[in-house]
């Protein structure tokens, strides 16, 4: 009989993610391994990030932040709603309308949050999804208006 596997606890599941935080953060970046390694020294006087304490861990993380490394949020943003992207043909078709508009520079922005707020102030509906016929239809006139302009 083959022993059980050990329990993770609490504390091992924080030290794999602050260690995939820490190696995801000398990626983005781009260190070489003398100068990471210097980082982890002068953290946590250890030569590999395995070997670093909590503390040692939030220090090579906060010395990441100061090189300008800024980690982004896995999974949903607190307090904001996801939102599954409206895939009904008119909303392709505002989509893809306002994406045409981005590739001629006349969009600076080209993500669903910039067009959900144009279709907000366009009819004072929030999402694509949220549309009426009627008033797919006018957003998509207006932006082939934009467009041959």
């Amino acid at each position: 009989m083959g022993k059980a596997a050990p329990k993770t606890s609490k504390y091992d599941k924080f030290r794999r993610e602050e260690l995939a935080k820490i190696h995801i953060g000398k990626s983005q970046l781009r260190l070489g391994d003398e100068v990471y390694r210097d980082i982890l020294w002068q953290a946590g006087r250890v030569e590999s990030s395995a070997d670093l304490d909590w503390q040692g861990r939030q220090a090579v993380l906060e010395r990441f932040k100061e090189l300008g490394w800024q980690p982004k949020h896995k999974g949903k943003t607190p307090g904001k709603p996801s939102r599954i992207l409206a895939d009904d043909p008119q909303s392709k078709k505002i989509r893809a309308l306002w994406l045409e508009l981005h590739a001629a520079g006349r969009v600076r922005d080209p993500s669903e949050k910039a067009l959900a707020s144009y279709v907000k102030r366009m009819t004072g509906v929030a999402a694509l999804q949220w549309l009426r016929g009627d008033q797919a239809s006018t957003v998509i006139e207006a932006l082939k208006k934009w467009l041959e302009r």
